[in-house]
């Protein structure tokens, strides 16, 4: 069913400032980015903008699952690779105000009753699942061996991924992309491991 009148506006309008969001994360990070900026850029004041978004938090809970929608058109789909999560990767590194806002709420959704606590469970719920895909899909196609437990191999690339981003963004020197590489080759050597 196609969306109509102010309802449809307002969809469009929360679309526009996720996107509108997303750019000025990326430019600044999100603890530079101001609520303010973010509302002149789409034309509404600062109470207009929080009529779409329920706290700052929650905009920027959207803003990373706007990210993650983007980043899977754009670089997995339509068939996920772990070429397409490197270039995810590879990607994160002309967006540091993105992952710097990834880290430091996954960080803080540790703690049971922060806000972005259940989207950090079904985010990686979901990471997991995608990944686990990709790893099925290279066993199938013999890329990987079949001995390979793929839970093992998610949690092990994830990790990795997710610390690489820390350090990366400590020392821009990190190479993420070149880590997760070989972390890549040595998982595939020792999947094929009797």
């Amino acid at each position: 069913m196609v969306a109509r009148g102010r309802y449809a506006k307002g969809v469009a309008k929360r679309e526009e400032i996720l996107q509108v969001a997303l750019d000025v994360v990326a430019e600044v990070g999100y603890r530079k980015a101001s609520n303010r900026e973010i509302a002149a850029r789409v034309g509404l004041t600062q109470p207009g903008l929080m009529h779409y978004f329920g706290s700052r938090e929650e905009l920027y809970m959207e803003v990373l699952r706007a990210r993650d929608e983007r980043d899977l058109g754009e670089f997995m789909d339509p068939d996920p690779s772990f070429a397409g999560f490197l270039s995810i990767i590879e990607h994160n590194v002309s967006v540091p105000g993105l992952v710097r806002l990834f880290v430091e709420f996954s960080a803080e959704a540790t703690m049971v009753g922060h806000p972005a606590h259940e989207y950090f469970v079904e985010r990686y719920a979901w990471a997991r699942g995608v990944l686990t895909g990709v790893i099925d899909r290279a066993q199938k196609s013999g890329e990987l061996g079949a001995t390979l437990d793929p839970k093992i191999a998610v949690d092990i690339v994830l990790a990795a991924a997710d610390g690489l981003q820390v350090q990366w963004l400590l020392d821009p020197e990190v190479d993420m992309v070149e880590r997760l590489s070989r972390l890549w080759d040595g998982i595939r050597l020792a999947s094929r491991r009797d």
